[in-house]
């Protein structure tokens, strides 16, 4: 025996097949941007931007009914969730995991010493990496914490997390940090993406989707200039623009889509558990959430386009006919895209901002209402209360 432990005893250190050691991967800078398109992998997990943990709050949210027989899923409908729900511990691993990858970036991109791979070279994927990193403590901030108002966002939300793990028992017993400064850490990931991102495909990071991020933040903290005031500028930034009908979420080169995750049938959701799997009525999909009542009163059900051209009659996972929406057509496969943040999101963000602040950046927030109304097929509003 002791001989043989011996022996494997150098084995033991060997980095596993599947995985490249950081001393290795940040060597050249095709290295670097492979370990940054990882990251966009890592948030295909239905657990992480591809739809289960966006879909539990759909249910909260009475949007949806969930009608399947998860029993995890249950806990979340029902509002007793347990100390043991896999599905949440999922959705907390998995997306602590894409933090991870994010730090890995961060952490080996300064080292890299290539010829013609200048600083601002490498910032830029420092900068992806950073909105990734912001874009996934901003998600779980929402779902594992108060909301702000509650105290002033002194409240606990998460650990704070920015190093690599070197597996020392302590790493993993990180406190929770208050949710102010888990914002604060959120608006220096994204202030340094605003400022360092340069690229236009909307399929990744973008210096505008860091500014939509940055708007939602400050909206949510009740900053209604700021708020208003980064909502507008994505509104005038030319890589952006308000679709004119709803077929742009099976187009994924919409300039409706400030940021999207593209899936195909090969390489995206992961478990049937994410929007094509869910949304989809049976035999397609599982049937699982259908529209609820509370939704479908409160459209105009005969003229909101929203509604007519959005939506079908298929069986829920009760063998019932019920209306779904048609976002996410493919139950088969599982090729949807996921629609992460949308240039609809900043006209909601400016006026709502304008409307509490009492002020009209950019445009009168009447005026917004009414622009996404006009879309929908439906009569503008004379005022907002």
């Amino acid at each position: 025996m002791l001989l043989v432990m011996a022996s494997c005893d150098n084995d033991l250190d060997l980095v596993p097949e599947d995985d490249v050691s950081q001393d290795v991967i940040f060597t050249t800078s095709q290295g670097a941007e492979l370990a940054v398109m990882g990251l966009y992998s890592k948030c295909q997990d239905d657990d992480v931007l591809n739809g289960t943990p966006q879909s539990m709050g759909e249910w909260h949210a009475d949007n949806v009914r969930f009608v399947g027989s998860f029993p995890t899923f249950l806990q979340v409908r029902d509002f007793t969730i347990l100390a043991n729900n896999t599905s949440i511990e999922e959705v907390w691993r998995d997306c602590f995991e894409v933090v991870m990858a994010a730090n890995f970036v961060i952490d080996g991109v300064p080292a890299l010493d290539e010829p013609g791979f200048e600083e601002a070279d490498k910032n830029a994927l420092i900068a992806e990496a950073r909105f990734i990193r912001a874009l996934i403590y901003f998600n779980m901030a929402n779902w594992f914490s108060a909301p702000y108002q509650l105290s002033n966002g002194s409240n606990d939300c998460l650990p704070i997390v920015d190093f690599i793990f070197t597996g020392s028992t302590t790493e993993f017993e990180i406190p929770r940090s208050s949710l102010n400064d888990v914002h604060a850490f959120i608006a220096a990931d994204l202030d340094f993406a605003i400022a360092n991102l340069t690229g236009t495909d909307r399929t990744l990071a973008t210096r505008g989707a860091a500014q939509a991020l940055r708007a939602r933040l400050h909206l949510y903290r009740g900053e209604w200039s700021d708020a208003a005031t980064l909502a507008n500028a994505v509104i005038n930034d030319t890589n952006f623009e308000l679709a004119e009908d709803y077929s742009f979420f099976q187009n994924e080169g919409s300039k409706e889509h400030i940021f999207t995750l593209v899936n195909t049938a090969a390489d995206g959701q992961n478990s049937g558990e994410g929007f094509s799997g869910l949304y989809n009525p049976s035999p397609e999909g599982r049937g699982d959430a259908p529209f609820s009542d509370y939704l479908i009163n409160a459209y105009d059900t005969d003229n909101d386009l929203r509604f007519t051209t959005l939506t079908e009659q298929g069986t829920d996972a009760q063998n019932t006919i019920s209306f779904f929406t048609t976002k996410y057509v493919d139950g088969i496969t599982n090729a949807d895209n996921a629609p992460v943040i949308r240039i609809t999101e900043m006209y909601l963000t400016r006026a709502e901002a304008n409307f509490r602040a009492g002020t009209s950046t950019g445009e009168d927030p009447l005026d917004d209402i009414n622009t996404l109304r006009d879309r929908a097929g439906l009569a503008d509003l004379s005022s907002l209360s």
